[in-house]
This record gives C-alpha cells, structure tokens and sequence, in this order.
C-alpha cells in the first residue's frame, strides 16, 4: 500500500475527503518526525512505538573493490510493533 492508496482507504473509512485525509496523514507524519528529532518516542496502544536508535561507527566493505570504508556513527528511526498488531500479523 502507497500513500496514495493509504488515503483513499482512510478517506472511505471516516467518510472525509481525501483532502483532508491527506492533511491529517500529513500531519501525523510531521508529529512523529518531530517527537523523534527531539529524542523522544511516540507510542500507540496497541499499535506500535516509534523511537530513536543510535547506531555507533564501524567498519564496512565495498562490495565491487573489497576495500574498507568507515560507516559513521548515526541515528535511525525505529518502529516495534505493539502485542495487538503483532498478534493479527
């Protein structure tokens, strides 16, 4: 499923617009990114939690050459599904 798609179904299912169904994805996109670039986590019942993982710096090899290059240090998003979603999978 695309964003495109996620709309529609979210449109049809709360009988708004896809306008506005877009506004209110767009909008929780927006809070997750920024909760998450401030350190914080965002969790939803049943759902899932969103959070910040920090990955350290290493050593890595290009796959064409077989030389090794450094990876730096970094921070990635992360999402572990909650016991209700993960159930239903």
């Amino acid at each position: 499923m695309n964003k495109a798609e996620l709309i529609a179904k979210v449109s049809e299912d709360a009988g708004i617009t896809k306008t506005q169904a877009n506004t209110v994805l767009d909008s929780f996109v927006e809070a997750v990114t920024k909760t998450l670039k401030a350190g914080g986590k965002v969790t939803l019942v049943g759902f899932g939690t969103f959070s910040v993982s920090k990955r350290i710096a290493r050593n890595g090899r290009n796959p064409q050459t077989g030389a090794v290059i450094k990876i730096k240090a970094r921070k990635v998003a992360k999402f572990k599904a909650g016991k209700e979603l993960a159930g239903k999978l």
